[in-house]
Parts: structure tokens; sequence; C-alpha cells
């Protein structure tokens, strides 16, 4: 399955896919606080400046999707979004955030430049057809449980709700009980879905519910498949990245340490130059 060039899809001024520059999409996984987000948002920006690579900030508001009912979840919608408008403004990149319903998407909407679904909602008709009503980019994660060609439908669903376009993301399939593993001909078989593709790195070597009521990971994993991922080629580098991992309030076990991210990315961007200009 050859894959297509697809069309590019605009977050913020950041264009994705196309032949566009490879993008980071990278942030904590959760707003633990207003200084945090801000000050993480700022480093970013610095070494993404850095490495000449565009960068959209990912934080979530909300984390509805946690394994334990006392999990911490975020400030929520009305804050969180306030905190992400700060980060859009006053550092200048743009932001991207989850929704879990279809209620939030219009306010989501009004201040994210892109609206994710998260992977376990990637099949809910009118959240999708919510999102795309927005006019925004939707990033659309593919579930642990579907197959690539399978997000045909859930391009349809956006699309269905508006022309802001879409955006697929690989983020690791179920295999057996708490493990993840990615099929890297998927990533091939997204491209041919005509919708520009993310991977995953830090989501991908999560381990669900494997950390006695939260989920445990294996950050030491991300770098090299996000490395093997630009060998086969995708639009964008989603990686959620914290100061101060082992102190995350959310999903720290798999995501990379802000000291080490430039360590990781030097490499990843190198194989994706050595790619797009292979003959």
């Amino acid at each position: 399955m050859k894959p297509g060039p697809g069309a590019p899809v605009r977050i913020g001024t950041v264009p994705v896919g196309g032949g566009a520059p490879l993008v980071l999409i990278a942030g904590p996984c959760v707003i633990e606080d207003e200084a945090l987000v801000l000050d993480t948002a700022r480093a970013l920006r610095g070494i993404a400046e850095r490495l000449g690579v565009p960068l959209v900030f990912k934080s979530s508001y909300d984390k509805a999707n946690r394994s334990s009912v006392g999990s911490f979840r975020g400030p929520g919608l009305r804050r969180g979004l306030e905190i992400l408008g700060r980060v859009r403004d006053e550092v200048g990149v743009p932001v991207l955030s989850d929704v879990h319903t279809p209620g939030e998407a219009a306010a989501a909407g009004a201040v994210l430049d892109c609206l994710q679904v998260p992977a376990f909602l990637c099949r809910q008709t009118d959240l999708l057809v919510a999102a795309g009503r927005t006019g925004k980019p939707v990033n659309v994660k593919k579930g642990q449980f579907m197959a690539p060609e399978d997000m045909a439908q859930a391009v349809d669903k956006v699309r269905a709700g508006g022309d802001g376009g879409v955006l697929l993301t690989e983020r690791g399939t179920t295999f057996g009980y708490r493990y993840l593993v990615v099929d890297f001909q998927g990533l091939v078989r997204l491209r041919a879905l005509g919708a520009p593709v993310v991977f995953d790195a830090t989501h991908s070597v999560q381990q669900p519910g494997a950390g006695c009521g939260v989920s445990a990971g294996d950050r030491a994993m991300a770098a090299p498949l996000a490395r093997a991922a630009a060998a086969v080629g995708v639009d964008a580098l989603f990686t959620e990245v914290h100061p101060d991992p082992d102190r995350a309030r959310c999903d720290g076990p798999n995501s990379v340490a802000l000291a080490d991210l430039e360590a990781v990315l030097r490499p990843v961007l190198a194989v994706d130059r050595a790619r797009r200009q292979a003959p």
C-alpha cells in the first residue's frame, strides 16, 4: 500500500503533512498548575527553535479516562482553557488539548488551535462530529483496539462536521493485558486514508493500569520507537514531556524528561531528514 502525500492541515500557523517539516507536539500530560505549564512551554519553544522544528504545545485540562476514580484530572475546562490561552498568547505557540464530550467542543474550539479526541473515544460519533463542527483541526488518536484501516470512519465523521482538517495518531495496539505494541505498517496504512499521520512515542510505551491504579510505562523505549517512526515516515511526533517525570501527576513513567528531550529529538530529526532526502 503506497502512502499518498496527503494535504497539509494547519494547526494555528503550523502546517502538518503535505511535505511540510516534521512537527513536534509536546507538553505535560495534564495541566498541573499554571506556572509549570508556562515554564515548560517556554522551555519547549527554546528547544524547538534550536532544533528548527515547528512546535504545537499539548496539555490536557481534564483527564477523564484515568484508571482510578481518585486520579488527578486537571483544573477542568474553564480554568484549563484560560491557561492554554495564556500559552498561545504569551509563548506564541499553537495549543492542543483533549475533548471528551460533545458539549465541550464549542468552548474548546474557541481557544484551542487543535482539538484532540482520545483513543478510547475514537468511535464516538457525536464527539467526532462536534469536534469537526468547530472548524478547527481534529487530531484523532487511533484506539488501541482499532485496525488502521478502520479509522477511515473516524475521518468521515469529523469531516461530516466541518472542514478544519483531520490528523490521525498511532499510539500502539493492545497486546495481551497491560501491554501495547506498535505495528509500524500501521503508519503507512493510516497515511493511505488521506490524513497527516502523527506518532505518539510516549503513550506507545504506556502500560495501562499496571501501576496499582495508575498507568505504568517505560520512557526509555520512547526514543527508539520515535526513531523507527521517523524512518517509516510521519508528519508529526507526539511526546509527553515533564520537568520531573517521577513527580508528574499523570503519565510520569512514560513521559520524557524535559532535560532529555533535545537529545531524544536530534537523532529523530536526523532520521527524518535522511528519509526525506532518499531517492
